[in-house]
C-alpha cells in the first residue's frame, strides 16, 4: 500500500454471492480469464473503465459495490 491508500476490488465477494461460474462470468462480461484473476486478486494495476462497466452490468451492481478506497493508516 502506498502513502495515499489503495483501491480494493470486491469482485471475488460479488462472484461468490452470484450463481455464475468464473467461466460463465468471463463469457458474459467479455473478459479474459487472466483479467478476471487480476481483478479478483487485486493485482490489477490499471483499471479499465470499459471492463469495469461490463463487470457492473454483468453483476448488476454499482461501481461502489465493486470498488472501495482504503486510506493509508498512519
Amino acid at each position: 500500500m502506498n502513502d495515499k491508500g489503495s483501491i480494493k476490488i470486491h469482485l471475488n465477494d460479488l462472484l461468490e454471492k452470484s450463481e455464475l461460474s468464473k467461466n460463465k462470468f468471463c463469457q458474459k462480461a467479455e473478459i479474459q480469464r487472466s483479467q478476471l484473476n487480476g481483478y479478483m486478486n487485486n493485482t490489477i494495476t490499471r483499471l479499465d473503465t470499459d471492463v469495469l462497466a461490463r463487470i457492473c452490468h454483468t453483476m448488476d451492481c454499482s461501481i461502489a459495490d465493486l470498488l472501495e478506497y482504503v486510506p493509508n493508516k498512519k
